[in-house]
């Protein structure tokens, strides 16, 4: 594991886990998926980047591994995942979600 960053929940696939506008926390990979955390993440949300959409990040929950090939899936079964791409490659997963928080809201008055 790598650096540590911060991405913005936008969308409902992972609801009612995470809700649109939280924040998470992130460990990134600085190589495709080491195989030796692998059993440490199944049933963890991790951090993905499909090879068709660069720089587009998404929140999934790894569910399961064969033959090097990975499962992920929203929370909400109406989820864009591997439900409908099928499975994913180690290098589509780059991260690992350490945590949730929200931003305060800003009460005026």
């Amino acid at each position: 594991m790598g650096k540590f960053g911060t991405v913005k929940v936008t969308g409902s696939s992972m609801k009612p886990t995470l809700n649109d506008g939280d924040w998470l926390f992130v460990s990134w990979f600085d190589s495709p998926l080491p195989a030796s955390v692998v059993d440490r993440l199944l049933g963890k949300m991790v951090v993905i980047e499909r090879e068709e959409r660069p720089g587009v990040f998404l929140v999934k929950r790894l569910h399961k591994v064969h033959a090097e090939k990975f499962w992920v899936q929203g929370d909400n079964s109406e989820s864009s995942d591997s439900r409908i791409w099928g499975p994913i490659s180690a290098n589509e997963i780059v991260g690992r979600v350490i945590l949730r928080y929200r931003r305060s809201k800003r009460v005026s008055g």
